[in-house]
């Protein structure tokens, strides 16, 4: 049975995420710093999706679509996985990453390298939503292109207000103890989150945009595996490695001020802050 040229390139990417991944175990275990996992997969991520955008398949030329998504999660990649280095490199654990370890114990070492191979399959997921939204072959950019590069640009855009706002937050004398609750951290706990998922539902508009005229020349089936993209970003970010992981140390070491916080303010989606009892 011949294996179709996708499904190798896809598998394919997925094993090199995996390797990127164990490479990326084997770096916080050696500098105690867990935000090099997070830089890793990010460019892990982008890289596997860059290549499943381009990657020549047969000897049909280079659509525009490919090039769009491939130079828009070059975009993403490039910008998420430089600020989280740069985040890194000032030194500190990621509080999430050492909670885990203790919670662990003695099998954190063996149990982390689990989580992050679980954190390669996660990219293979994403994977397969550029493959989708990149190889639709819809001719031409239409309607539906043009959305998905706003929704693009805005959850660049947005998550990149958001982190600057958090590190403004964090150069104040009296940040030490207080949460960060100004600008766009007003309306969310997690803005950066939220901007994040934002930009992963550009990819189904790629997917399954019809051509130049919207609504005339049908959908590609195979289009609504960019679904699974934002699907399983929702579900991490919000249910996995993102907030409750992320809240249950801002609970220890906020206490009463990260309690109001959570009382007045949205968890993910933005939304005005609630008025106190």
């Amino acid at each position: 049975m011949t294996i179709p040229p996708p499904v190798l390139l896809l598998a394919g990417i997925a094993l090199g995420q995996c390797l990127a991944m164990a490479l990326a175990w084997g770096l916080q275990r050696k500098t105690g710093q867990s935000g090099w996992v997070d830089a890793c997969w990010s460019f892990a991520t982008g890289a596997g999706g860059l290549t499943a955008s381009l990657f020549p398949l047969d000897d049909a030329p280079l659509t525009a679509r490919q090039a769009l998504v491939g130079t828009l999660i070059a975009l993403w990649s490039l910008r998420l996985g430089l600020h989280i280095v740069k985040r890194t490199r000032g030194g500190g654990d990621d509080p999430r990453y050492a909670d885990l370890r203790r919670a662990w114990g003695p099998r954190a070492a063996s149990r982390m390298f689990l989580f992050l191979q679980s954190q390669a399959l996660a990219a293979a997921v994403l994977t397969v939503t550029l493959y989708a939204a990149a190889r639709n072959p819809a001719p031409g950019l239409g309607v539906w292109d043009g959305v998905g590069v706003l929704l693009l640009l805005a959850g660049v855009l947005g998550e990149g207000v958001a982190d600057a706002q958090l590190a403004r937050f964090r150069r104040r004398a009296d940040a030490h103890g207080r949460v960060c609750d100004a600008g766009l951290w007003r309306w969310s706990r997690h803005p950066n989150y939220f901007f994040e998922w934002l930009g992963w539902l550009a990819y189904p508009c790629f997917a399954l945009a019809p051509g130049p005229l919207a609504g005339v020349d049908g959908v590609w089936a195979w289009g609504w595996l960019a679904f699974s993209g934002p699907a399983i970003m929702y579900v991490l970010l919000v249910h996995v490695s993102g907030i409750p992981l992320l809240e249950a140390h801002m609970a220890r070491s906020r206490g009463a001020a990260f309690t109001d916080y959570r009382q007045r303010t949205s968890a993910f989606f933005p939304w005005p802050p609630r008025t106190p009892d």
